[in-house]
């Protein structure tokens, strides 16, 4: 418990009715700031503002953008924090690249045998993997790649040094999962990824990849693809890395299609896949399409806001309390005709716990060790690109950066007896999640949906890179006065019918007691973590850990 210090033993009292007990771990200051600041009001105005009509869905580089980040750093300015970036300066601007591409509305293959047409968003979504106003791959060859992983760790190489320059390779979206000590079992790794599919395959010099989607794979159903990459794209700026020049999706029944066409089983060769000794297999499938892009440079921006600590030590390092504030803007409708991606839960409500997370922080008499930063970063939806280009300019040196804590949406059924932490395993910050999860009567739970990669889908993934620790919550699934399953089926049900769709609103038969669970959660551990006398450390081994040392 050394890295929790004088704090960590004496956090044990119980929570009562949701509010925060009183513990000599927690002063009676920091319980009276959560009650009296992480409540209803306090998380339902700000989701209420940021998922409005008026702000249209928050996309980059739009009007609703500005407007977020100019009401989100008055806040912060008017609860006595001081700007994250220089002087007066609560923004950190960066260029990013939107592409809107224009494909084709069927998309032809030819085998030996036969040709199969795909159509665009019923069967195939694509964008371009260049920034480019025009792109063409002509006569290419279809190569099904497995799992498409190298992993050197596991004696994992799906390519087998294969000639794979200029094809277009057919990837499995996922990773090994029939053995916990192959991989992670169950629990999705970076490599079960589509970035990281994508970017193996541009490694091997392809031309492209179709990642075959299956809900249970992909974690989230066909409409989410279709929502999420059938409009038009943002990236940072391109570098020298190695690019695809054309990213797609397919549909499981457009790829049976596909390699039946050509006399492949698809059920065969996802067998085949599951083998070390798998070899990419050529489908004897070609073709060719071009595509045309409208390219703009805009810019988008993070917002931020420092707490100063008040030990003359560990001031000098800090807690991020972060969460993102884009969605996805205007897009296609839904049934009932509505363009506008709300994104009320996703992450309208992060963005309001942390601004009363903050403001309880602001309101303590005594200043925390350690200095707070509250970022809201810019285009997680695209790709993580605000927590990528802060972690690549911070604020902080990586090495003073002592966690963070990331909020990534909010529970709205209820209040629940388990709290689910994702980075479950992966750092000494364990401790000071279940000291204050036991503190609030709950039981610490891993990732509840661990198939689904989580870890790797919001920001905190982007600090880890850095070397930096992590505590990311989620919603728990044991709900009170609720049967057994009822948590688990709303969860699953919100995620099919309102994830990533214009549906994500803000409606009247919301429960905001289990979001205030979650947020004062969040907040007594970040306390605790900017108290205590040791940086968090990452448990030895983990994927993560030499980052820090190089920190």
């Amino acid at each position: 418990m050394g890295e929790l210090g004088r704090f960590g033993t004496l956090l044990t009292a119980a929570l009562a009715a949701g509010a925060v007990a009183q513990s000599p771990a927690v002063p009676d200051a920091v319980g009276q700031a959560a009650r009296s600041y992480i409540t209803r009001d306090a998380l339902e105005a700000p989701i209420r503002f940021l998922s409005s009509d008026l702000l249209e869905g928050r996309g980059p580089a739009t009007r609703g953008d500005q407007l977020t980040r100019l009401y989100l750093q008055t806040r912060l300015q008017g609860m006595g924090y001081r700007a994250a970036f220089g002087t007066a300066a609560w923004e950190q601007p960066f260029d990013i690249v939107g592409i809107k591409s224009q494909f084709p509305r069927s998309w032809g293959f030819q085998s030996k045998y036969a040709r199969v047409e795909l159509a665009w968003r019923e069967d195939y979504i694509a964008v371009s993997g260049l920034q480019s106003e025009s792109v063409a791959l002509d006569d290419a060859e279809l190569v099904f790649v497995g799992y498409g992983i190298q992993a050197p760790e596991y004696k994992w190489d799906d390519f087998k040094g294969a000639k794979l320059a200029g094809k277009i390779l057919v990837v499995m979206n996922n990773d090994p999962d029939w053995d916990p000590n192959l991989f992670a079992g169950k629990r999705r790794l970076y490599y079960g990824r589509w970035d990281y599919k994508y970017e193996s395959a541009a490694r091997q010099a392809a031309a492209g990849a179709i990642i075959i989607h299956t809900t249970p794979s992909a974690g989230y159903p066909w409409q989410v693809v279709q929502s999420s990459w059938g409009g038009e794209q943002f990236e940072l700026p391109a570098g020298s890395e190695a690019r695809l020049r054309l990213k797609a999706w397919a549909t499981e029944g457009a790829t049976r299609r596909l390699l039946k066409a050509s006399g492949y089983d698809l059920d065969k060769l996802l067998a085949a896949a599951r083998s070390r000794d798998f070899r990419p297999v050529p489908l004897g499938i070609r073709t060719s399409i071009a595509f045309a892009s409208k390219l703009s440079r805009v810019q988008t921006a993070n917002v931020g806001g420092v707490l100063p600590g008040g030990d003359p030590k560990l001031a000098a390092q800090v807690v991020v309390l972060s969460a993102h504030h884009d969605h996805f803007g205007i897009g296609e409708p839904d049934a009932s005709g509505d363009r506008i991606y709300h994104g009320a839960v996703d992450n309208a409500s992060g963005c309001a716990q942390v601004l009363a997370i903050a403001q309880a922080f602001a309101a303590l008499h005594e200043r925390p060790r350690r200095s707070v930063l509250a970022l809201f970063v810019a285009g997680e939806e695209r790709g993580l690109l605000g927590s990528r280009y802060y972690t690549l300019h911070p604020s902080f040196p990586a090495g003073r950066i002592a966690a963070n804590v990331n909020i990534d949406g909010g529970n709205i059924f209820g209040r629940t007896r388990d709290a689910t932490l994702i980075s479950l395993g992966k750092s000494s910050l364990d401790e000071v999640a279940g000291s204050v999860a036991r503190s609030q009567g709950r039981v610490l739970q891993p990732d509840q949906f661990p198939d689904r990669g989580y870890y790797y889908r919001s920001d905190q993934f982007a600090f880890a890179r850095i070397g930096v620790p992590a505590l990311f919550f989620a919603d728990g699934t044991d709900f009170i006065g609720r049967p057994a399953g009822w948590g688990r089926k709303q969860i699953e049900e919100w995620e099919l019918k309102k994830y990533h769709q214009p549906a994500d609103r803000l409606e009247g038969g919301w429960n905001f007691d289990g979001m205030i669970q979650d947020a004062q959660l969040d907040m007594l551990a970040a306390w605790l973590i900017t108290q205590a006398d040791a940086m968090p450390a990452w448990q030895p081994g983990d994927e993560f850990e030499a980052a820090r040392r190089q920190a």
